[in-house]
């Protein structure tokens, strides 16, 4: 069986910047080899995309395990769909684990349309001042991130998390953020649990991030920046329960998988 395989740097206009994803357009459903394929292919998120009446689904796969939503794979299936499956549409709509996903193309650019996430108090704060080796000015969870706010921005670029106590505490992950000197805000986002210890941009972190700066800063449109060491940016908007967050994207690989039967 051969598989078209094409490779994304998502939420970049360069290649080697960004986040990498793995996109497939096929009809198989077999969760166990798409999981193997994912481990093999070694990046933050390798996306399944299937056709079943006319409709699209979309299911993501980290190395170690199937998530529920995944922003930067959905922007480079949506770059893939756009540029090499129908040229003619520039709205792209999938099913997922997390409802209806919806992805605009707009010139270079290209907006993912998601649910917006909700927010509670984190009341150990101690225990995210131990992760960090830093002490938050504020913790919330929501859906399934853990969200911790600090200062400024240097803080955020030097953090040094403890990623063994990471994997001990029953969430996805962790987001650091903090307002940011030349954008709104900034974010480093970290998922030792799904085996990536640091996401290079990750979209989903800003169906948390954006509802949260958005109410702080008193703004509905916000530019964001991921300060990994690939780095990216991110135009943010909200607007009722949606978060709309828009990107550049790359092809840095085309080519087929093939799997021995």
């Amino acid at each position: 069986m051969n598989l078209k395989y094409y490779q994304v740097d998502a939420f970049t206009s360069q290649q080697f910047k960004g986040n990498p994803a793995g996109v497939i357009f096929s009809d198989i459903s077999d969760t166990v080899l798409m999981q193997k394929i994912a481990f093999e292919n070694n990046l933050s998120e390798t996306a399944f995309i299937s056709e079943i009446d006319n409709e699209f689904y979309i299911r993501w796969f980290t190395p170690y395990c199937e998530v529920d939503l995944c922003g930067h794979a959905t922007l480079a299936s949506a770059f893939i769909f756009f540029n090499y499956i129908d040229s003619n549409k520039d709205i792209f709509k999938a099913n997922s684990k997390s409802g209806e996903l919806r992805v605009t193309k707009n010139s270079s650019m290209y907006y993912l349309d998601f649910p917006i996430d909700k927010l509670n108090e984190y009341k150990n704060i101690q225990l995210i001042e131990e992760v960090f080796n830093e002490k938050p000015e504020a913790v919330l969870m929501g859906r399934h991130d853990i969200l911790a706010i600090f200062n400024n921005e240097n803080t955020i670029q030097n953090l040094k998390p403890n990623f063994s106590l990471m994997c001990d505490i029953d969430v996805r992950g962790f987001i650091a953020s903090a307002e940011a000197n030349h954008v709104d805000f900034v974010s480093r986002c970290f998922f030792p649990i799904t085996g990536i210890n640091e996401d290079p941009v990750t979209g989903s972190a800003h169906t948390t991030l954006i509802p949260y700066w958005s109410n702080k800063l008193n703004k509905n449109n916000m530019m964001a920046k991921q300060i990994s060491e690939r780095g990216g940016l991110l135009d943010c908007s909200i607007k009722d329960d949606r978060v709309f967050i828009g990107g550049q994207a790359v092809l840095y690989f085309s080519g087929a998988i093939e799997i021995k039967s």
